[in-house]
């Protein structure tokens, strides 16, 4: 009973601890600008190792043993301008490249591809099936763009046309109404003469 009851209580500490173990959160992976952040500054910490001032001291022998402190403050200026000459030059590049946008861009790609669940594009190792599978996407979008572009076309073509036919429907109006206006003035001209011409007959 009692190695019963020993048992039982291991589990028990054993299933508390998993239960334990189960509820703590997973720390996030840091992102890519940090870990760039964190290269650089370990590339400086091994530069500063590499040139240590031991190895600067036995470049200048004869300075540093007639002036050592002289030679540790040289050293302590020329690693600390090298260090900062450095940050600027990266600082720079980061500013230009526009760095830690990419950076992040990347970060929310690759956060976005986790909850994906169809599985990601690999070759089939046959160059002709994957030209295919990679185009013919491509190309039907493609034309769907052309037929789009040409309905849009064919409907400005109707609206022209359209107008066009108005337009010589109301310039074959216009040519009718001033032939009848000439018709009028003439006959106007014809009454205006005839009546000239009773007036001048002799009594």
């Amino acid at each position: 009973m009692a190695a019963a009851g020993g048992d039982g209580g291991a589990a028990a500490v054993a299933a508390a601890e998993g239960d334990g173990g189960a509820g703590l959160a997973v720390p996030a992976a840091p992102g890519r600008a940090h870990v760039f952040s964190t290269v650089v500054d370990t590339f400086l910490e091994k530069l500063v190792t590499a040139g240590s001032y031991q190895r600067f001291a036995s470049c200048y022998r004869c300075l540093y043993k007639v002036q050592p402190q002289l030679t540790r403050s040289i050293y302590d200026q020329f690693i600390s301008q090298l260090q900062s000459s450095i940050k600027e030059e990266i600082h720079e590049i980061k500013n230009e490249g526009n760095l830690e946008e990419l950076f992040n861009s990347l970060d929310k790609i690759v956060e976005e591809a986790k909850d994906r669940e169809e599985p990601a594009w690999r070759p089939s190792g046959i160059p002709e099936e994957d030209v295919r599978s990679a185009l013919v996407p491509y190309l039907l979008k493609h034309r769907s763009y052309l037929r789009k572009v040409l309905r849009e076309k064919e409907e400005e073509n109707r609206k022209v046309a359209k107008s066009v036919l108005a337009g010589r429907d109301r310039i074959a109006e216009l040519q009718q109404l001033i032939q009848a206006r000439k018709q009028a003035w003439q006959a106007v001209g014809k009454e205006q003469r005839e009546l000239i011409t009773t007036f001048q007959e002799p009594q």
